[in-house]
């Protein structure tokens, strides 16, 4: 069944109107019709159509069902926008598929992006969590300066992926599972050395994804992949 995105269905018992014009004009949905629908904060709900209307479809919710987690670990992955849009989206919408918790999009010294609108990027990580059949809802965090962002406490393991010199030990190799991590990525053209140092005072432990130089946005994604494979 289709799932529907309501982040607002305790307080407002319609489908936001992307939605129900989703519902009612494209599924021809109609009153009496059972409709499945996603908070984005850890529950589906059972619920019925009560007024077909393609701007305020108005629902009715027969069973609330809380998802049970679906890991039981915490990942923060930090990185810097590419040029490209494309593939940044891509990475927003394959680490949502694979599982992760918060995404944000880093400001560094050799960055190609200065903005970035977060619409866009929303619109990709629901329809990626609706299609992965997820309950929940990855947070976004728009453009941040590396060093802001660097310097923010985190209770878990943090990790900064660079092409630089210096010692690194692989992700696969020093991650345990059941800890919660947060793992910087940089632009194409990597972290300075400064930001490098930076990181590792704030208690970043510098690390490889493997031999090969990744892009950004697959670099992004082998980390988030790393992380899930070793908490199954």
């Amino acid at each position: 069944m289709q799932i529907f995105y309501t982040p607002d269905i305790i307080e407002k018992y319609v489908l936001p109107e992307e939605e129900a014009a989703h519902a009612i004009r494209v599924l021809r949905l109609s009153e009496g019709d059972p409709v499945l629908l996603t908070d984005g904060k850890g529950y589906f709900y059972e619920a019925i159509i009560i007024k077909a209307h393609p701007k305020h479809c108005e629902i009715a919710i027969r069973k609330t069902i809380k998802q049970e987690p679906l890991w039981n670990t915490h990942l923060h992955i930090a990185v810097a926008p590419t040029k490209n849009m494309d593939r940044m989206e891509w990475f927003v919408e394959k680490s949502t598929e694979i599982g992760i918790d918060s995404i944000t999009c880093l400001y560094c010294r050799y960055s190609e992006r200065k903005e970035i609108k977060t619409n866009r990027l929303e619109k990709i990580m629901v329809s990626a969590m609706k299609q992965s059949q997820k309950a929940c809802l990855p947070t976004l965090e728009g453009m941040t300066p590396f060093r802001e962002f660097i310097k923010q406490p985190y209770a878990g393991r943090k990790f900064i992926a660079h092409c630089g010199a210096g010692e690194r030990v692989l992700l696969k190799d020093t991650y345990k599972a059941g800890q919660d991590a947060r793992i910087v990525i940089g632009p194409e053209g990597d972290f300075s050395a400064e930001e490098v140092d930076l990181a590792i005072a704030y208690g970043y432990e510098p690390i490889s994804l493997g031999e090969s130089r990744l892009r950004t946005e697959t670099a992004a994604l082998v980390a988030t992949h790393t992380i899930r494979l070793l908490n199954p």
